[in-house]
């Protein structure tokens, strides 16, 4: 007798359907596994062999065939131990009531009959319903938090012998996991603890609205990393889909992860290596550009990462995710982030300084900025230059909790969710789109049009102004752009004023 049961192979976060076929027949004995498992896979015979001895079903004098289809298709993982069990069991008969194709199983096996979780489950979990289950059998974690899928029951089981009650129509003991994703708002970093800065913040509050990417140039202690640290906090909390995208990350990179509702915040040292950046691997796993999907990337010395590194972002900043090819296998991870780059002016940190001597020559000066390419600057909509601040005759009246520019942030995103018909920010918007829905007038596009000629800018320096001026029009409540948006735009898009 075939039997077919229902599962889930990942490829990367992106989950596919796969169909475990057996067939048990009574010529000889033997277990094969076909239709490209890996080793893991491959040693699921002898955990399923195990387990089904230990629940009174040994499979002596059975010749066990198990198909995963599709076949061309690579499989990794222990997560096929449960519907391989199954589907022997029902191939025997042992399984009497009949498993619908909208019924998925994933879970991995130990040799007691217990039900293991797996690197991955919440990403197969999250792809049950893109793939049109309606009911998933899965391992209990008490690690991972509350998991509601629309249109999806899922059935938390510890063991085989549950989801064999569960099948038969007994009760079972009900799983429910301890975490919740309605966590209290709390930031370390508050942009009030902040002295200073005042144009910096508000290129930030920027930068926050319309998903800009910033790059910030200047002397060691003017408050560079700082600003960075204290950024996610006027970015608006993760939705609730967010959330479990960003846990699934995490665990797919083995990770624990950290505060569930804060959008990340990566902030890798240029000591790491391309691959813990870009991600990647003999089994490839997400990098660092993956793990701050839906959050910030902060470079801090940017200009001390290596050349190819640096480069190799240009695909997931465009794109919002990033390949990985293999021999064995392709993934593609969501790579969404808001980069933010901040370097010192010179080698010796002090060129343009007020307070120390720049000891460096034209030549290594030219040097260290030539470390970043070109086509890496343009990806950058803001660029600042920060100067240390004197404590003592700073503003203090100027100081807002991060919290009150959140809420800016949050009523410019719902004017460009509007906008666009979905969540997409100013910061993606084509050139197209932003003419035919930013409100551009006429007397705009020709202020921009005379300027950009006189300056020689580039087409994506252009691009780079009128999405930045359709931001701050958002800001300001504008349904149109305004001149004064447009030329605040093109002071943040150069690095003449000093901030």
């Amino acid at each position: 007798m075939i039997t077919k049961i229902m599962s889930i192979g990942l490829k990367g976060l992106e989950g596919y359907c796969v169909q475990v076929e057996v067939q048990a027949v009574d010529m000889g004995e033997g277990f094969t596994i076909v239709g490209l498992p890996d080793a893991s896979i491959k040693e699921s015979k002898e955990r399923v062999k195990a387990t089904l001895y230990s629940q009174g079903c040994p499979l002596i004098g059975k010749r066990i065939v198990v198909n995963l289809s599709p076949s061309e298709q690579k499989k990794n993982g222990p997560l096929f131990d449960l519907p391989i069990a199954i589907g022997i069991l029902k191939s025997l008969r042992m399984i009497g009531e009949s498993i619908p194709n909208s019924t998925g199983f994933i879970g991995a096996l130990s040799l007691d009959g217990s039900i293991l979780p797996f690197e991955g489950m919440l990403a197969a979990a999250l792809a049950a319903k893109k793939i049109g289950f309606n009911r998933l059998y899965m391992p209990f974690n008490p690690d991972l938090p509350e998991i509601i899928i629309n249109e999806v029951e899922i059935i938390f089981v510890s063991s085989l012998r549950d989801v064999l009650q569960h099948l038969s129509g007994k009760t079972v003991p009900e799983l429910y996991l301890a975490k919740k994703l309605t966590e209290e708002i709390y930031y370390e970093k508050d942009f009030q603890q902040i002295i200073g800065h005042s144009v910096a913040k508000r290129a930030l509050e920027i930068a926050a609205a319309g998903e800009h990417h910033v790059f910030m140039i200047g002397p060691p202690g003017c408050g560079k990393s700082m600003l960075a640290e204290a950024f996610p906090s006027i970015l608006p909390p993760l939705s609730y889909e967010e959330k479990l995208e960003k846990i699934s990350l995490y665990q797919l990179a083995g990770m624990d992860y950290e505060v569930i509702h804060q959008p990340p915040f990566r902030a890798p040292h240029h000591s790491a290596s391309t691959i813990s950046i870009i991600g990647g691997g003999q089994h490839p796993k997400p990098g660092e550009i993956s793990l701050a999907h839906r959050g910030v990337l902060f470079l801090d010395e940017m200009a001390e990462f290596s050349k190819k590194t640096l480069d190799m972002l240009r695909q997931p900043i465009e794109t919002g995710k990033i390949t990985i090819s293999r021999v064995r296998s392709i993934v593609t991870y969501p790579s969404s982030f808001l980069l933010i780059g901040a370097m010192n002016p010179c080698p010796c940190g002090y060129l343009g300084s007020e307070s120390y001597y720049c000891t460096c020559t034209r030549r290594q000066i030219q040097s260290y900025k030539n470390r970043i390419s070109g086509p890496i600057r343009d990806r950058f909509d803001i660029s600042l230059i920060l100067q240390r601040v004197n404590l003592v005759n700073s503003d203090e009246l100027q100081k807002e909790s991060s919290a009150e520019i959140r809420q800016r942030v949050d009523k410019a995103r719902d004017f460009q969710y509007k906008r666009y018909g979905y969540e997409m920010c100013n910061g993606k918007a084509t050139y197209e789109l932003l003419l035919n829905k930013g409100g551009f007038q006429d007397n705009v596009i020709s202020l921009l049009q005379k300027t950009a000629m006189q300056q020689n800018w580039s087409n994506r320096v252009q691009l780079k102004i009128l999405r930045l001026a359709r931001t701050i029009s958002d800001l300001d409540g504008e349904v149109y752009v305004t001149d004064d948006a447009l030329r605040e735009a093109m002071l943040l898009c150069g690095e003449q004023k000093s901030v």
